[in-house]
């Protein structure tokens, strides 16, 4: 099986996998106020009760994250703002931002992460330490997610080790056997099923159950996802794609996750136990380009609200 498709899109890539369509059962996708912006109505992309992060980049006034938040909100969709620790100046600023989000737009669920800036606004530097806060249990939040690394992180361990987010996960599964909150682990995207897949299998061996919902780019060109996987960290995937960029004759054919999640579906309808629950998008391509990929792609499950 090839790692990433790089093929035309032809009638093998719409054969129905039934694997997929369950796999991508109650996916969901991230967005960010300037991308929503371009999005005439989500009920026409995304199937009912799709989960809706929204990346809070350095800079973004709160403001525009929370009015993005009541936008998607009012078309029906569960909304997942992220809270990025080292732009968070203060308790009070937490506090703050959780009522807006609350008030405004009825927010019960976050995102809960260190955040990629180097030096922190405040008093925050992990996610870890917004947990402790104990805000989001007091405002009664419902769902708490937190991040995971299937090719490690660098911002995080320095020497290419993982040590310190093998300690992080360790902390937040004794956080996920005392909140009432349900956790699950947002992974950032990969290319490769297997090093996922041993990496998913890893945490359930260090008695790590916190469900994971695997980080997936969506369908976009090689330039943006090499340029993506350089800001974000991306190990191993990112050899893979700087090897497919060598050959030119492939730099103008668009990558889809078609093989990736095949190989992902397959490993979760053989062990049903697996601990990768859901999918979810980074749309790098657009919105609209990465929801009609699951249209085409997802069966029912992926049929957007509006064409019910």
């Amino acid at each position: 099986m090839a790692l990433l498709n790089f093929k035309k899109r032809d009638k093998a890539a719409t054969v129905p996998n039934e694997q997929v369509h369950a796999f991508l059962q109650d996916y969901s996708i991230e967005v960010m106020p300037r991308t929503a912006e371009k999005v005439e109505d989500f009920r026409d992309l995304l199937p009912a009760g799709t989960r809706v992060y929204i990346a809070h980049i350095e800079g973004t006034p709160i403001e525009e994250m929370v009015a993005t938040a009541k936008r998607i909100a009012a078309e029906g969709f569960p909304v997942m703002p992220h809270f990025p620790a080292r732009i968070i100046k203060d308790q009070a600023t937490l506090a703050d931002w959780i009522a807006r989000y609350q008030g405004e737009a009825n927010v019960d669920q976050a995102l809960l992460l260190a955040g990629g800036v180097d030096k922190p606004h405040g008093d925050y530097h992990s996610s870890m330490q917004l947990l402790e806060s104990g805000e989001f249990d007091k405002a009664g939040f419902k769902r708490l997610h937190v991040a995971g690394h299937p090719e490690g992180n660098k911002d995080i361990d320095a020497d290419g080790s993982t040590k310190n987010v093998d300690d992080a996960l360790r902390w937040k599964q004794k956080f996920n056997d005392t909140t009432d909150a349900k956790m699950a682990l947002a992974t950032q995207f990969a290319f490769d099923a297997k090093p996922i897949i041993e990496w998913a299998n890893s945490l359930s061996e260090a008695g790590i159950t916190i469900p994971v919902h695997i980080g997936i780019a969506g369908p976009a060109k090689l330039q943006t996802l090499i340029k993506f996987a350089i800001a974000c960290g991306v190990g191993p995937s990112l050899k893979v794609l700087q090897k497919r960029a060598m050959d030119v004759t492939k730099l103008l054919l668009p990558y889809e996750p078609t093989d990736v999640l095949a190989e992902l579906a397959a490993h979760k309808a053989a062990n049903p136990d697996f601990n990768i629950t859901k999918v979810h998008f980074f749309p790098l391509g657009g919105i609209k380009t990465n929801a009609n990929w699951a249209i085409e792609n997802g069966g029912e499950a992926a049929k957007p609200v509006n064409a019910s």
